[in-house]
Order: C-alpha cells, then sequence, then structure tokens
C-alpha cells in the first residue's frame, strides 16, 4: 500500500468540484444576458417571413416565366384600367421574384438591410398581384396573403420581449 501525498497547503484549494449553479461555474464578469437581437419571438416572425419570401419569390419567377412563355394558363383579359401585356406582366413577376427570393435568403442568413427590403419588395408584390388579379384572380389573392403575412412579420418590433 503506498502512501498518498499529503497536498500543499499553499496550494489553491477547491477545483472543479462543487454543484452546477455554484460560484465556480458563473463565467467572469457574471452571467451573460441574452442580446435582444436573438430574442426567439423575433427570430422566428425573421425566419417565418425569409421563408415565405424565399418560396414566393420562387414561384414569382416561375409564374413570370409561363407568362413569358406566352403559355396559355392565364385567361385573356378585355378591357382593363391597368391593362400590361402579358410578357410585360411576365418580366415584372420575374423580377420581383429574383429579388424577392434573394431577399428571403437574405433574411434567412440574418442581412442587416434585408428587413427594410423584405418590407419594400413585400409590399411591391402586394400591389403587382392586385393589379394581375384579372389574369389570375385565385393565386393572386393567396400571393397577396403571404405578402400580407410577410409585412406583419417583418414590420412588427417586439423590443424587450422576453
Amino acid at each position: 500500500m503506498t502512501a498518498r501525498p499529503h497536498p500543499d497547503p499553499s496550494a489553491p484549494r477547491g477545483g472543479p468540484r462543487g454543484e452546477i449553479g455554484t460560484a465556480w461555474s458563473v463565467p467572469p464578469g457574471g452571467p451573460r444576458r441574452p442580446s435582444p437581437r436573438h430574442d426567439s419571438r423575433l427570430t422566428g416572425d425573421i425566419g417565418f417571413a425569409g421563408v415565405l419570401m424565399l418560396c414566393g419569390g420562387i414561384l414569382a419567377v416561375l409564374q413570370g416565366i409561363a407568362a413569358l412563355a406566352g403559355d396559355d394558363v392565364y385567361a385573356r383579359v378585355g378591357a382593363y384600367l391597368y391593362g400590361l401585356n402579358l410578357a410585360g406582366w411576365g418580366w415584372i413577376h420575374l423580377v420581383l421574384g429574383v429579388l424577392a427570393a434573394t431577399t428571403g435568403a437574405g433574411l434567412l442568413k440574418g442581412a442587416g438591410r434585408a428587413r427594410s427590403a423584405g418590407i419594400l419588395l413585400a409590399s411591391l408584390s402586394l400591389v403587382a398581384q392586385f393589379l394581375f388579379l384579372p389574369y389570375e384572380p385565385l393565386w393572386s389573392v393567396v400571393v397577396i396573403a403571404i405578402d400580407v403575412f410577410v409585412l406583419r412579420a417583418l414590420a412588427s418590433r417586439r423590443e424587450g420581449a422576453g
């Protein structure tokens, strides 16, 4: 049987012993507080808006391609006050779709200016879909509803929630 060496009385006592929540487990400077930027409600709204914008942008690109191809998907409208030819609407949807998908990806990555760009693009998309109502009424109403959800998610800022 070997004898254990007696601990040096001048050595610091303690070490990583104790229970969770004791003083040794607290980081230097005290406990860290979560920053308001990482609020789960705010992140959830931004993530929701980002996914909707990404998916809506991709669908708008497909909608624009179908209009540019002159497909028989869209009905011919007679006299309409905001009438553009189908190729004009195709380019509008294609450009807005690419910008919306890019902004949605930026929102998901946490880009700083993507929030204000998302509000602008969702507003423009809402107006464009309203003007596109006679060509595809049901689809336009669905996209308008999605744009309203995106605007609500991006425009509502909950400071200090938690």
